[in-house]
């Protein structure tokens, strides 16, 4: 199977990546939802990314900080699965790399920023709840460093938090617009690391699937569209998707 996906990927000309948090657990970076996930072993955390418990309480905020200061997601470098996802764009058949992570170890692993749609924003950027100010995390960070457990906007005294998408707060549309019409224009869409259960994120397999797309799904456990999958790959992603991309060096 894996021979024969990699013809595939071979032959195709607008291939669009759909990746989530398997793709990054291999740089040390845990996921939510798995057997070790983050909220498997502190469900308390799984309030820190809800935003109306965000925006209420400023000790659920306080713990935020922490939690986004302590991350691992800082020493984490991009592996061989990032990496292979590069060789795509090189050769000039990557159409569009969607992820779900907000780690921005895709840009870190060489990708055009063009290329890549984050639909859950990025943590590498905090912005303010009232006035829509963005500014580099570490700026924030350097404040809780300095003993400010929750720190507000410096311009209006707004509420700050990472600039992603928490629970109970909308998405972008004219970013989950790009994803959909980049997904409906694919010829191969290869969904890696994700249980695809999140939407609208996980609406991009159907799309393509629907305009006549190849799907390839690569995800260590079952998803929720492995009956859409022309091929299903349970290999671990880094060691299997230089073999799949071309990328064996």
């Amino acid at each position: 199977m894996i021979d024969t996906v990699a013809g595939w990927i071979a032959q195709a000309r607008r291939i669009v990546v759909l990746t989530g948090a398997g793709i990054s657990t291999e740089s040390g970076i845990p996921d939510f939802r798995g057997p070790q996930g983050v909220w498997t072993r502190d469900p308390k955390a799984e309030a820190q990314s809800t935003l109306q418990h965000y925006l209420a309480d400023p000790q659920v905020r306080a713990a935020a900080w922490q939690s986004r200061l302590h991350s691992p997601a800082w020493h984490a470098r991009p592996n061989a699965g990032h990496r292979a996802l590069l060789a795509l764009e090189r050769r000039g058949v990557l159409h569009a790399l969607i992820t779900q992570n907000i780690d921005e170890l895709h840009q870190q692993a060489g990708h055009a920023n063009e290329r890549v749609i984050e639909v859950h924003g990025t943590m590498r950027r905090a912005m303010c709840w009232s006035c829509g100010r963005r500014q580099p995390m570490e700026n924030v960070l350097q404040r809780v460093r300095a003993g400010e457990a929750d720190p507000h906007c410096l311009d209006c005294g707004g509420i700050l938090k990472s600039d992603t998408i928490s629970f109970g707060q909308a998405l972008v549309p004219e970013v989950i617009e790009r994803a959909m019409t980049a997904a409906s224009q694919a010829d191969l869409l290869l969904a890696i690391g994700s249980t695809l259960q999140v939407y609208p994120a996980a609406g991009v397999v159907p799309a393509a699937h629907d305009a006549g797309a190849r799907i390839v799904i690569l995800n260590a456990q079952p998803t929720a569209m492995d009956d859409l999958a022309d091929a299903l790959i349970r290999e671990p992603i880094g060691a299997v998707l230089p073999r799949l991309c071309g990328d064996v060096g």
